[in-house]
């Protein structure tokens, strides 16, 4: 059974950082395009980054405009696991933020759409005050 699990959250000050770790089970992901994305109260839950695998030594990476310069995606498929580092924390970040994978490869490039996505983790708060 495949299984995403978030942590890291918490609260922060506008103007810091904090690390998102999405730790995956049940299978290698290895291959397998993933995404962090995040849903603030009263909202559609929105992209914040991916990463896709692109066959040779990197990484296809996409970031929404809202956090580019400032978020991070990385992976570490020895421990299977995908991470999101968060610099210069804005109030607006507020929100809960969920990690997910697909089920099939995507063979070029990398995905905003939430439909996109097959799997996804139960989501870590993550706030920030002014």
């Amino acid at each position: 059974q495949v299984q995403l699990v978030e942590s890291g959250g918490g609260l922060v000050q506008a103007g810091g950082s904090l690390r998102l770790s999405c730790a995956a089970s049940g299978r290698t992901f290895s291959s397998y395009a993933m995404g962090w994305f995040r849903q603030a109260p009263g909202k559609e839950r929105e992209f914040v980054a991916a990463i896709n695998w692109n066959g040779g030594s990197t990484y296809y990476l996409d970031y929404a405009d809202s956090v580019k310069g400032r978020f991070t995606i990385s992976r570490d498929n020895a421990k299977n696991t995908v991470y999101l580092q968060m610099n210069s924390r804005k109030p607006e970040d507020t929100a809960v933020y969920y990690c997910a994978s697909r089920r099939r490869l995507l063979t070029f490039g990398t995905t905003s759409y939430t439909w996109d996505y097959d799997y996804w983790g139960q989501g870590t708060q993550v706030t920030v005050s002014s």
